[in-house]
């Protein structure tokens, strides 16, 4: 299977807040580098994470571009998020409903059919700059 094909999987479930067809493309040690946070690890540590942005964020990606390498180890995606700050998250603004909408990318690495590494960023202050 092509990273293109992993990926399209991904964002799929993503965007349908299907958190175990995201996990299901993912392996169970998955590297996940968030933006401006610390690097989880395994899949246990990637669905707390999503538990969490589900409670304080919902989000829809649009405009999805995705890449992949030649040699199907490497994928990456381009898209814009398309957000409403929900609930106040731990040293951030207040939330009171604020929409955001900003270009984001992720880079992933597979092995195999499955995503091992997710690499997402965002310009953090520009979302500030959105919800403040």
């Amino acid at each position: 299977m092509d990273a293109t094909t992993v990926l399209g999987r991904y964002f799929a479930a993503f965007n349908a807040g299907d958190v175990d067809g995201m996990l299901a493309c993912l392996t169970d040690d998955v590297a996940h580098h968030v933006n401006e946070g610390e690097v989880r690890i395994g899949r246990d540590a990637f669905a707390a994470f999503c538990a969490h942005m589900s409670r304080c964020y919902r989000e829809e990606l649009t405009d999805i571009v995705l890449f992949s390498a030649q040699n199907g180890t490497r994928g990456a995606a381009e898209f814009t998020v398309n957000g409403t700050y929900l609930e106040t998250d731990d040293g951030l603004p207040a939330a009171t409903g604020q929409t955001y909408c900003l270009p984001g990318a992720s880079m992933m690495t597979l092995r195999g059919d499955k995503i091992c590494r997710v690499t997402t960023y965002y310009n953090f202050a520009d979302w500030l700059k959105q919800v403040s």
